[in-house]
């Protein structure tokens, strides 16, 4: 327990409860990404949750509220820098920010994944995000970097 909250892994029977953190995401300066739809979301986590290399954290509230977010991937094994763990979301409830729950959920991550042979922890965070960044900025970087995506066409 760390300041009115405990960090753990995030239970099968949660999927609901940890698509709707999303949303907090989704809040400005954020968007819905195209074709969110929640359903999918939930099949998505779901399967990923069972994975070996995945794995969903999330910062509980003493009265049992879900206050934070942060899913990892061990995925690829880079030829510079040896073995990847991917922050793909990390969120924390817009009420308990500054509480150090996005800096506990970041280390756990970063535990998770050097215990599974990473080398380095990396993710991304939309231009917008100014608070976002000062955040990642205070949890000391060893190097930062900008990121492109296309969306594809099917």
């Amino acid at each position: 327990m760390s300041d009115g909250f405990v960090v753990r892994e995030a239970r099968p029977e949660e999927a609901e409860r940890v698509i709707e953190i999303y949303q907090w995401l989704f809040a400005p300066p954020g968007s819905v990404p195209p074709g969110w739809d929640p359903s999918a979301a939930t099949r998505r986590w779901s399967a990923a949750s069972r994975g070996q290399d995945s794995l969903t954290l999330v910062a509980e509230a003493a009265d049992g509220a879900l206050v934070g977010l942060c899913t990892g991937y061990i995925d690829i094994e880079s030829v510079r820098y040896g073995q990847r763990c991917w922050v793909e979301d990390l969120a924390v409830d817009p009420d308990a920010r500054s509480q150090g729950v996005g800096a506990a959920l970041l280390a756990a991550a970063r535990e998770w994944g050097a215990e599974r042979g990473a080398t380095h922890l990396e993710l991304d965070s939309g231009e917008a995000r100014h608070d976002a960044h000062r955040f990642y900025e205070r949890e000391a970087p060893a190097w930062r970097s900008n990121q492109y995506s296309w969306v594809l066409d099917r």
